[in-house]
């Protein structure tokens, strides 16, 4: 841990770099404002947990020149990342939290002004592959890949990660600009089209796509893993707020950085408790933050997540004529690296860190039974036994939750595809993925509920 010393000096060079001179004591009240997404997980990190655990008050400053300084802490919440920018280029936000796309948007919108600009100060969680965003058609359609969606209507919230991961599965696939019709709803107006069939497809970001999965309305046909370009979402703020009032940066991502921790702790309780925060079920929450789990909380600026973002530009700069993007004068890690100092971590150590989905294909599947911890299996078939056994007992199951055998991707176990080959049993995300392995193991391809029954 670093002496009260140690943090006032880091805290002055700071200063210091973002240009702040000493200046007298503030004597009035300072306001946060933060652009949040309650429904979309990767964000959490930086808002919603902050907000429910009232993580910020404890690391805000109140000393020095914040002696006598209150704070009003305002929370707005968004459907989608471009509203938040607007919000921040109007001056009515200092934080936003938002995905990868949506934050070069931002980036870019802002060096486009005349005077403001906004800096990039974390990242919040990520999954190396790129799942998160997701395409979905109705539970019941034909559609089956990607490639029968030629000329069909497909919805996505316009501005959102996963706009710009159709832009980047279209110039993956060598697609024209014209190969579906592509049109502009958020997320609620999208699930309700899927479920009462009004579109062939709904794309968008985390947690959409599993939601769906788990009301039983939607079947994903396409995974951002496919492309393996990471999934990521960070916090930018705006550079005015940050030059005047650094100590508060600093303190956000303090609190940012314990949000995430809290999250790995005991993520079957974090999920409970996010749901109560955001209305999205805890079984799907489950599915994003356990071990295995799609999201990897971590803030830190890895220089491969750079280059994402980077590629990420220039992917909207082709499909969506983006305005250029600085990103050294954008990308701002000092705040986070004086938070890491000041909560005695190694930010060196944790930004050579990462966590690869192919891990999580030797983790035990899992079943939750309500009001109870999770069960665990060494493999799938004792899982399935499992399963019939709790369904006998009359307890109530929440979810079960397998792996992808080609991704690692946690998955529902009521929506993966099996694959039954003698005595073994593999699980897939993707039908013709699990088509392609039975002929390739003389194996026979069943749903959830039809293996459950051949294991009963």
């Amino acid at each position: 841990m670093l002496g009260k010393n140690e943090v006032r000096a880091s805290l002055m060079a700071l200063c210091a770099a973002a240009g702040v001179a000493a200046a007298p004591a503030y004597s009035k009240t300072i306001t946060i404002g933060i652009g949040i997404q309650n429904m979309c997980t990767d964000t959490y990190q930086g808002g919603t947990i902050i907000r429910g655990l009232k993580l910020l008050p404890k690391y805000l400053p109140h000393d020095g020149k914040y002696k006598d300084v209150k704070y009003k802490i305002v929370w707005r919440n968004y459907m989608s990342g471009g509203p938040i920018t607007n919000m921040m280029i109007a001056g009515k936000l200092a934080f936003g939290v938002m995905g990868d796309y949506p934050l070069v948007v931002n980036g870019a919108k802002f060096q486009q002004t005349r005077g403001e600009r906004s800096l990039m100060i974390s990242f919040t969680a990520y999954n190396l592959d790129g799942a998160g965003n997701g395409i979905v058609v109705p539970t019941k359609s034909d559609i089956y890949s990607v490639d029968q969606l030629k000329g069909k209507t497909v919805s996505v919230p316009v501005g959102s990660a996963a706009w710009g991961m159709l832009f980047n599965m279209m110039k993956e696939k060598h697609l024209p600009k014209d190969y579906f019709h592509m049109i502009n709803q958020g997320p609620m107006v999208g699930i309700a089209a899927i479920a009462n069939n009004k579109i062939a497809a709904h794309a968008d970001f985390c947690p959409m796509s599993e939601l769906m999965e788990y009301k039983g309305t939607g079947r994903m046909i396409y995974n951002g893993a496919e492309a393996g370009i990471p999934y990521l979402h960070g916090v930018v703020v705006r550079k005015s707020f940050a030059e005047k009032y650094p100590e508060v940066v600093v303190a956000y991502l303090e609190a940012l950085i314990k949000a995430g921790q809290w999250v790995q702790d005991d993520p079957q309780h974090a999920a409970k408790m996010i749901s109560k925060w955001t209305m999205i079920p805890k079984e799907v929450l489950y599915l994003y933050f356990s071990k295995g789990g799609y999201l990897t909380p971590d803030p830190t600026f890895k220089p491969k997540f750079i280059k994402t973002l980077a590629y990420d530009h220039k992917v909207l700069m082709k499909y969506a004529n983006m305005p250029p993007l600085n990103f050294k004068t954008w990308a701002a890690p000092q705040y986070l690296e004086t938070a890491y100092k000041k909560l005695g971590l190694n930010y060196e150590t944790q930004l050579k860190t990462f966590y690869h989905p192919k891990e999580n294909i030797h983790l035990p599947d899992e079943i939750w039974i309500n009001g109870e911890p999770m069960h665990h299996y060494s493999n799938t078939t004792e899982m399935l036994k499992g399963y019939e056994h709790y369904e006998k007992l009359g307890k109530k199951v929440d979810a079960t939750y397998v792996y992808d055998q080609k991704t690692g991707l946690k998955l529902f176990g009521k929506d993966a595809f099996y694959v039954m080959s003698g005595q073994s049993v593999s699980t897939f995300m993707l039908k013709n993925e699990a088509d392609q392995y039975a002929s390739v193991h003389a194996g026979k391809v069943l749903t959830f509920a039809e293996i459950a029954k051949a294991m009963a």
